[in-house]
């Protein structure tokens, strides 16, 4: 394959949420099923965080609708930082759900009841834990080559879904081998406490990407290995900031020329550097400063803290 072809991706964000709400529609049937045929408030609980999949899906999907808009007058730098809002209303919804699971455990483990038909109910939740699986592995995937902030979000959730349907299956097993009615409650408990935590993760992570998070640690590598390549004794580089905004990654920094370059001349080195720049990091949008060397903007008189400075070898 030759390198002007283009890069096959995996499928979109949008149809992958789509995908995403009927999966969670089948597999709240299917686990509600399950809890009707056998008492459990095991599963129970896992249905509960199933119509929290439903519900963050059907979020997610409008935000990366909102994502995808061209930037305009009142947003000049796109809309991408929407996805960050799906991160975190599901982060909340996640939260809400285990709060609501661990009241109902308590209230089962105060009041233990015989399960019946388990062989059954296992059987609809391990079917439900596969489509669940299944889908979060193609959501890491796009995930990673669109990098959507949602994405990557909801295919936690699902993993979460899928482990917390592993503990609740094994833990019924161990109900129907021992005769422990307390150990459904109690395993009900640790599930809610688990989904908790996963829960507070999305919400961290969402209020991270709101407040302008630098580009990747490998990103950032990359980017500083462009401009020692490109700096010489006569160009050299400061001030390099980077932010990120869901799909999006901006950079901004100065590069000082000599003084008495003609400006045709020094706008074909900028160009240069720029095109080093997004070959290494496509999908990068730039902004260089060029500026006659041992001058600096009386904005910047004082460098930003963490900004980064490519200086020639010595």
């Amino acid at each position: 394959m030759s390198s002007s072809s283009p890069i096959r991706r995996p499928a979109s964000p949008h149809l992958l949420l789509r995908i995403s709400v009927a999966v969670a529609v089948v597999t709240i049937v299917l686990k509600m099923l399950a809890w009707h045929l056998t008492g459990s408030v095991g599963l129970l609980s896992d249905a509960m965080e199933s119509f929290v999949n439903l519900a963050a899906a059907v979020f997610a999907l409008a935000m990366v609708a909102v994502a995808a808009r061209p930037a305009d007058d009142g947003h000049p730098y796109g809309h991408h930082k929407a996805e960050y809002f799906s991160s975190g209303f599901e982060g909340v919804l996640i939260i809400g759900a285990a709060g609501a699971i661990v009241w109902a455990a308590v209230l089962r483990l105060l009041d233990p009841r015989p399960l019946e038909q388990l062989g059954w109910g296992l059987a609809l939740s391990v079917a439900s834990s596969a489509l669940n699986a299944a889908l979060a592995w193609a959501m890491f995937r796009s995930a990673r080559a669109w990098r959507s902030v949602a994405l990557e979000a909801d295919a936690r959730h699902l993993m979460t879904d899928v482990w917390t349907s592993a503990g609740v299956v094994l833990g019924l097993l161990a109900v129907g081998a021992t005769g422990w009615l307390w150990l459904d409650p109690v395993l009900a408990i640790g599930v809610g406490l688990n989904i908790l935590r996963e829960g507070g993760l999305l919400v961290w992570r969402a209020a991270q990407g709101l407040m302008d998070e630098a580009l990747e640690p490998e990103v950032l590598a990359t980017v500083e290995d462009v401009l020692r390549q490109q700096a010489d004794g006569q160009v050299r580089f400061d001030h390099v900031v980077s932010r990120r905004a869901g799909q999006r990654r901006f950079l901004d920094l100065h590069m000082h020329l000599p003084a008495d370059w003609p400006l045709g001349r020094a706008d074909a080195r900028r160009a240069d550097v720029e095109a080093a720049l997004v070959r290494a990091v496509p999908g990068l949008r730039l902004s260089i400063q060029m500026l006659p060397r041992g001058v600096e903007p009386v904005a910047d008189a004082q460098a930003a803290p963490g900004a980064a400075e490519a200086e020639p070898g010595h």
